[in-house]
């Protein structure tokens, strides 16, 4: 009885285990069917369109400088162009003044700088292309009051000749054949893209608007240095400061050179 029992029992579960290895074949060779002709890929999420960068529009050159004086010259590296733009304005200019006015170091760099430093409040005295004004400032007292005295205009007096006698054409040949020179050195101050010609102009601009202030000219002195006792004069920039206290003829003579200036860089349409 057990033994037919238990040769029952085995032949129950030869069955049972060769039912099992056909259904697993069948399952696995389902599954390598489903791989072999349909292969499994990886979804790729789409990619977001991106949106096109804006244009950067070119800046707008408001006064082109006509080319001229230099040609197809090869000039010197910027820190490198002191001893040639020295000699080209001795040229222009003649060399007692220069002497007597131009500081021979880092001439363009210094010009520019000043240039656009001018119509803000501050100049940075150790970075002018010219030497310091002789002299301190002359004042002259009228009974409480302090004013400018006619002693300091006269301080300007090799300053203003030297700009009468200027030969405007002389100077803009110089500032053509350099301009390259003086377009970097802007740049070099944080202006990439910028034109130091519309610079200039919109300076010139700006030191054409200084009034003519008639003596005396009342002055305060708050702490070492001078001021205007007028704020209206007081507030105004740099540029326009040094025209005042130079002194009304003074002023008319730079101001008449800086028309003629103007009038030598500005394309005439």
């Amino acid at each position: 009885m057990w033994e037919e029992e238990t040769a029952d029992s085995f032949r129950r579960k030869l069955i049972w285990w060769i039912g099992g290895l056909v259904l697993v074949a069948v399952i696995g060779f389902g599954i390598w069917y489903r791989f072999l002709f349909h292969p499994a890929t990886t979804a790729v999420p789409p990619v977001a369109a991106q949106p096109p960068k804006p244009m950067i529009a070119e800046p707008a050159v408001s006064h082109p400088l006509v080319a001229g004086g230099g040609g197809n010259e090869a000039l010197p590296a910027l820190n490198d162009s002191d001893p040639v733009v020295q000699d080209a304005l001795t040229a222009a200019l003649g060399r007692p003044t220069i002497e007597a006015l131009l500081v021979p170091q880092n001439i363009v760099r210094h010009i520019v700088v000043t240039i656009d430093n001018l119509p803000r409040k501050k100049l940075a005295v150790d970075l002018r292309p010219v030497k310091p004004t002789a002299g301190q400032t002359a004042v002259s007292p009228q009974g409480d009051l302090i004013v400018l005295s006619e002693a300091n205009f006269d301080r300007y007096s090799t300053l203003v000749r030297a700009v009468q006698a200027a030969d405007v054409s002389s100077l803009v040949a110089v500032y053509k054949r350099f301009y390259p020179l003086f377009q970097q050195s802007y740049e070099d101050l944080g202006y990439p893209g910028k034109y130091f010609n519309d610079r200039l102009v919109e300076v010139i601009d700006h030191l054409l608007e200084t009034p003519e202030v008639a003596a005396p000219i009342q002055l305060e002195q708050p702490r070492v240095f001078y001021t205007f006792a007028d704020p209206t004069l007081e507030s105004r920039s740099a540029g326009q400061k040094l025209l005042i206290r130079m002194g009304p003829a003074n002023a008319r003579v730079i101001k008449a050179k800086l028309r003629e200036l103007r009038a030598a860089i500005v394309t005439k349409n």
